[in-house]
């Protein structure tokens, strides 16, 4: 398999990760009229898709390791649980965060969300893999943090008097945020001695099955009872839907798995860790507000106060980020 150790080809794929990870909604929003609990069965098609892609390129060649079926071969049972209890978790967050999404947009979902999963995930991340400067990591951490709280003052200024909706798409991002902070501890524990340690290639594989499989009956509950408060879903509705929206959904899929094997393969990289690995992934936080705020126009006619705090937003992001990038070397 392919596992980078230079410090800029490693920087390299966690900026993949941050941008995957931060563009991938982007599909969702390019079929408006799909519920979100549709997308998602052909969202995690394109999971597997993305994941098998990866193991069979750069998960089968190089020379660090053995190749993706050997590997997967000798893999221990400790291992695929850890992975698979990872995908599980993420995918119940993952399908919140794409309900928040749907409520209260990609500029507000996406910062509270993934920010609040940053601060949960890095500190689990640092506690199982200590590596970096642990003050520029904390001050990367609480500088995201800050960000955050600008992002919510900037969508209670835009929301005006939405109340209700406007509560239920910020609790719905904090709960996704919660339970998405700890699934890369998990993914972090399953690369972890004792026993023979898989590489990354494999671990997103099996991360990404349990994935697919506690999806079955998580996403036919949100079907019967959708959190945005909509009517009950079929699985005709899925079947009568545009083959284009089918092929958003799968794309969907493919770039964030592409977002998670960068990410698992620079968490191996010994100059970086897990816990700076996540973090910088999580720099989606910036990429989908850019996506949100730019191309989507969220904000479009919104008041002065509140782009001042969108404008403090971004800079408080690319400080933190530059912090938890500059941590693995000084």
């Amino acid at each position: 398999m392919y596992q980078p150790e230079q410090y800029g080809v490693v920087l390299a794929f966690m900026v993949v990760s941050m941008v995957c990870w931060g563009s991938w909604a982007n599909t969702l929003k390019l079929c408006p009229k799909f519920p979100f609990p549709l997308f998602y069965w052909d969202y995690t098609i394109g999971l597997v898709v993305g994941a098998l892609v990866w193991a069979f390129t750069l998960g089968s060649m190089g020379t660090s390791g053995v190749p993706f079926l050997e590997d997967l071969g000798k893999v221990g049972l400790a291992s695929i649980v850890w992975a698979a209890a990872g995908g599980a978790v993420f995918n119940v967050a993952n399908l919140l965060l794409v309900a928040a999404i749907d409520i209260a947009g990609m500029a507000v979902a996406f910062p509270i969300g993934i920010g609040l999963a940053l601060v949960i995930g890095s500190a689990g991340g640092y506690l199982l893999a200590p590596a970096g400067n642990p003050k520029l990591v904390l001050g990367g951490v609480v500088l995201v943090a800050a960000a955050i709280v600008c992002d919510a003052m900037a969508y209670r200024q835009r929301s005006g008097g939405a109340g209700k909706v406007q509560t239920r798409g910020i609790v719905v991002s904090l709960i996704a945020g919660a339970l998405m902070g700890t699934f890369y501890p998990l993914v972090t524990r399953s690369m972890s001695g004792p026993g023979y340690i898989a590489g990354p290639y494999t671990i997103a594989f099996l991360f990404i099955c349990g994935a697919v499989i506690s999806n079955i009956p998580v996403n036919l509950i949100l079907m019967k009872k959708p959190v945005n408060g909509s009517a009950p879903l079929s699985m005709s509705e899925y079947f009568a839907a545009r083959p284009a929206w089918h092929l958003c959904g799968i794309l969907g899929g493919i770039i964030w798995a592409t977002g998670g094997v960068a990410s698992f393969t620079a968490s191996r990289a010994h100059s970086v860790g897990s816990a700076v690995s996540y973090a910088l992934g999580q720099g989606a936080t910036m990429i989908s507000a850019i996506w949100g705020v730019f191309i989507w126009h969220e904000f479009a006619g919104a008041s002065f106060k509140a782009k001042m705090y969108l404008a403090a937003m971004f800079v408080l992001f690319v400080l933190g980020l530059g912090a938890l990038a500059l941590s693995p070397i000084y």
